[in-house]
């Protein structure tokens, strides 16, 4: 892959290895910027946290874009494996209002609640049904796309399930996504595997 194929998307100022220095570079890309990097490169390589590079790729899935390669590079090391590192396709995990998760999401309690009423299901699993103290949501690698599972106290997993989609109703709830909690306490909150997979740079 040469240079002309590959465009650097940096967020936050972050300093470039000396590896992406040549690249075309887009910094803080908006939407605009993410369009013209995704129009003449096979491959973009964001330089961000795991929400910069889940609003790349949630830019790529409203655009319908999924065909682009993407990497993230948040070390120094992992700038040479962005640039000659095999794409695979992994599950898109999306969430119902059409942004993406990559890292983690969080339900927690609302305001100065201790502990989220309701209930939540994987596919046809559920996954509570009354009160707990928090629940974790991670994409993964492979079918069927996510994993789940409600947090002691302590927040550690009890025990995870899998499946294509979770879904939460409940009295209230907060919602944090890549680390960015959403502006609206949730009464209802789903994340779920998208129709297309994206080509993950490992």
């Amino acid at each position: 892959m040469t240079n002309t194929e590959i465009a650097v998307l940096r967020f936050g100022g972050r300093r470039l290895a000396r590896a992406l220095a040549s690249l075309p570079c887009h910094d803080d890309p908006d939407p605009a910027a993410i369009d013209a990097a995704a129009g003449t490169a096979s491959r973009v390589v964001v330089v961000g946290s795991a929400a910069d590079l889940a609003t790349v790729l949630t830019r790529l899935m409203r655009t319908e874009r999924l065909d682009i390669e993407v990497a993230r590079v948040s070390r120094w090391r992992g700038a040479r494996k962005a640039l000659t590192g095999a794409a695979q396709r992994v599950p898109l995990i999306r969430d119902e209002t059409g942004s993406v998760l990559v890292d983690a999401a969080f339900w927690l309690p609302p305001g100065e609640d201790r502990v989220i009423y309701g209930e939540a299901v994987v596919d046809d699993d559920l996954l509570f049904d009354g009160e707990v103290t928090a629940v974790r949501i991670e994409p993964t690698t492979s079918m069927p796309g996510l994993r789940a599972a409600v947090l002691t106290g302590r927040m550690r997993p009890r025990r995870w399930l899998t499946g294509r989609a979770v879904q939460l109703g409940t009295t209230g709830a907060r919602v944090v996504r890549d680390g960015v909690e959403l502006s609206r306490e949730a009464k209802r909150s789903a994340f779920y595997r998208h129709t297309t997979g994206w080509l993950r740079v490992p």
